[in-house]
């Protein structure tokens, strides 16, 4: 979820003829980002959710077998390369890996403020949201907070104003949207403040944590979002259903559920020892740019941040470890140290959730094809303060619309061949996305419901189009 809330860039490093020590351990890091393409694709910027409904029973993932079988192999992986780090071959590696990352690593403090800067640029010029794009706002002013934080990183006396200004966007998304939904959020958001004011100190004992705390904080990041996918697996259905080559062939309840495994491990693993976190990073940097192209702009801006921190974690040449050394480098100390970090983080998500919201928050129904979250009810987003109008009229062209989506969707997916059934029943419901989008287009006032409208209309007819043109090629000589 996420996303999280935020990191990156594209900067990609040199290829080095050093990389054939790389094989064994590169190969297990994209064997891993294989499963999880998806999965960084933060699932609330494209399908519908509700925050306060009832996760999925904890029991459900336990019985899983396909969970267990991801820890299995995410575990062979970390501890082969925890051994093959304990030897000569495993420093070689490393000091291969910092030959190719030199030329970042000597200006990684200018990189990272460079993409801080950057994205704090990119989301002002999007408007209208407070950190990442679900997170909206109608409050222009926010936007230029945003511009005062992008040109505050590039000195060191206003570094500390701009970690502020951070703090503040979240403590204002926190006015409109519950706790829970910001949580992934808030460790990214303090650790990018924290690295501004370290990186700001003259105080060598704290700057050298700064890069330490970027680390710390897209980890948190990346695991807290990633049970999204064990609590809430329906929340990816219409993505998997919409784009189904993510899966890599892959049933979708064997896919969800590997890709949240994927997503928690190696966000575990970038707070492990340095070849473990930095073929972690490469994974995920392959896997953050694999979701680019799919899900468009609105991917690369909110995760940019997330993948600048991730390239610069896979540059850090730094060797220390500050926090529970003797664990992090036994080679036993994986598989316990994973499993209390498991522990740990489910019972926080499903422990929250469950304070916060109670046993029966929410029947799991509720989630639809057009439900969104569900922001604080004190202050709801978008609120203008105008009384809520009945239209009897914007109801019935409501539906209408359903009325002439339904009965060709249901003789579309009559047709025996499932893929030409999929297809023919796809084409009428996204057809009634885009009638009900036009309706609230002519009716709706709302700023934000209007440009999600407009986005849909945008979107699905592209697909539409795409759906058609499969049709007209079966037709043509398959069928």
């Amino acid at each position: 979820m996420t996303a999280q809330s935020a990191h990156a860039d594209q900067n990609f490093r040199h290829r080095h003829d050093t990389y054939w020590r790389l094989p064994m351990a590169v190969g297990g890091a994209l064997t891993l980002g294989a499963w999880s393409t998806t999965a960084q694709a933060h699932v609330k910027w494209f399908a519908p959710y509700i925050v306060e409904a009832s996760p999925a029973p904890l029991m459900d993932t336990i019985t899983n077998g396909w969970f267990w079988l991801a820890i299995g192999l995410v575990l062979v992986f970390f501890v082969a390369t925890r051994v093959f780090e304990t030897r000569p071959a495993g420093e070689a590696t490393l000091s291969a890996i910092d030959r190719v990352s030199d030329p970042l690593w000597f200006r990684l403090d200018d990189f990272i403020r460079a993409v801080i800067g950057a994205f704090f640029v990119a989301i002002f010029a999007v408007g209208g949201v407070y950190l990442t794009p679900d997170l909206q706002t109608p409050a222009e002013w926010v936007s230029w907070l945003q511009l005062l934080i992008a040109f505050g990183v590039f000195s060191k006396r206003t570094m500390p104003f701009s970690a502020a200004g951070i703090i503040i966007l979240w403590v204002l998304a926190l006015r409109d949207y519950d706790l829970f939904h910001l949580l992934d959020y808030l460790a990214l958001g303090v650790a990018i403040a924290a690295y501004l004011v370290l990186a700001a100190s003259r105080n060598e004992e704290w700057r050298k944590h700064r890069f330490e705390v970027l680390r710390w904080g897209v980890a948190i990041a990346l695991m807290w979002s990633s049970l999204e996918k064990f609590a809430y697996p329906e929340w990816f259905y219409p993505l998997v259903a919409e784009k189904p080559f993510l899966t890599f062939g892959m049933p979708r309840d064997v896919f969800i559920p590997m890709a949240g495994v994927a997503e928690f491990t190696m966000g575990f693993g970038l707070l492990w020892t340095p070849l473990v976190r930095r073929l972690s990073a490469v994974a995920l940097f392959i896997i953050f740019n694999a979701a680019v192209y799919p899900f468009g702009r609105i991917d690369l801006v909110g995760h940019a941040l997330i993948m600048a921190i991730i390239v610069a974690i896979a540059a850090d040449h730094t060797r220390e470890l500050h926090f529970l050394p003797a664990v992090r480098r036994a080679v036993a100390g994986v598989p316990v140290a994973l499993g209390a970090v498991i522990v740990i983080f489910v019972t926080g998500y499903w422990g929250l959730h469950l304070t916060l919201y109670g046993a029966d928050s929410g029947p799991r129904s509720q989630i639809t094809d057009m439900a969104t979250h569900t922001p604080n009810a004190e202050h709801p987003h978008g609120q203008t303060g105008e009384p809520f109008v009945e239209n009897p009229e914007a109801m019935a062209a409501f539906m209408a619309t359903m009325d002439t989506m339904h009965g060709p969707m249901m003789e579309g997916m009559q047709h025996p061949d499932p893929d030409v059934a999929f297809m023919q029943g796809m084409i009428p419901h996204h057809q009634g996305a885009i009638d009900m989008a036009e309706v609230v287009l002519e009716y709706g006032s709302d700023r934000e419901v209007r440009a999600l409208a407009q986005h849909v209309i945008d979107e699905q007819q592209i697909e539409i189009e795409q759906m058609r043109r499969w049709l007209a090629i079966r037709a043509g000589g398959q069928l």
